[in-house]
């Protein structure tokens, strides 16, 4: 079963839940899709490239898929619903807000995560020496 999460303002969204962003983040991790889960799998435990990964992590007032403080890179993994105008006009403001603050993002769609993750780890894996 996977769970669609839009990359909206999940401060707000905490809030008229009646939760906090670090609430939301936790039962965030306990849902998560088939492709975070396999790309957990891959990032946990410093098994990648010896970086710190968290996962579902607030940074402001976003929640991310995947970063690595240390290396100041995050990892979003998106669903089809990330396809439509809407969310990818909110997905580029989200982006440059990132950015603004020092991280470098790259986004995988959950298809590639979970057919390719080889070819992804490799993007992973580009990124990180890039950001050295």
């Amino acid at each position: 079963m996977s769970v669609v999460k839009s990359s909206t303002d999940l401060t707000e969204r905490a809030q008229s839940m009646g939760n906090n962003p670090v609430t939301l983040a936790r039962n965030l991790r306990r849902k998560q899709t088939d492709a975070e889960r396999k790309m957990w799998r891959v990032l946990r435990g410093r098994q990648f490239e010896n970086s710190k990964f968290r996962r579902q992590e607030p940074i402001g007032q976003y929640i991310v898929d995947f970063v690595s403080l240390e290396r100041q890179l995050i990892i979003e993994i998106d669903g089809g619903q990330h396809n439509q105008q809407t969310e990818i006009k909110k997905d580029e403001i989200r982006t440059k807000w990132l950015e603004k603050k020092g991280f470098k993002v790259i986004r995988f769609w959950n298809t590639d995560v979970l057919l390719n993750i080889e070819g992804v780890a490799i993007r992973i894996l580009e990124a990180i020496n890039s950001n050295k």
